[in-house]
């Protein structure tokens, strides 16, 4: 997947503009494992209409603390810097692509 690995440094920057999916995860967590190919092909599929990128909670924790996230995966959709829906858990391209299909 070809996901911009946002961190503490460049997040602001990197979702000012378009409607971004997030993806908060850790490498240790399986449920966050059973997402990447998942994301990696809806990822694909909305290329050019949106971007979905990722933050590790365990190398941002300042991030994480800032979103409130308690459970990951936590995907967070912005749109123009703003959040505006939280899915946690595992959830199916199928069902990212309902839920930001609403504001695209």
């Amino acid at each position: 997947m070809s996901a911009i690995i946002l961190n503490e440094n460049n997040f602001e920057t990197e979702i000012s503009s378009w409607v971004v999916l997030v993806d908060f995860w850790a490498e240790w967590c399986g449920p966050c494992q059973m997402m990447l190919p998942i994301l990696s092909d809806f990822a694909t599929e909305m290329d050019g209409k949106m971007k979905v990128w990722k933050v590790n909670v365990d190398e941002n924790p300042g991030l994480a603390q800032k979103f409130r996230i308690m459970s990951i995966p936590t995907l967070i959709v912005l749109k123009d810097g703003k959040p505006v829906e939280m899915l946690v858990w595992v959830k199916q391209k199928d069902e990212l692509k309902e839920i930001v299909s609403k504001y695209l």
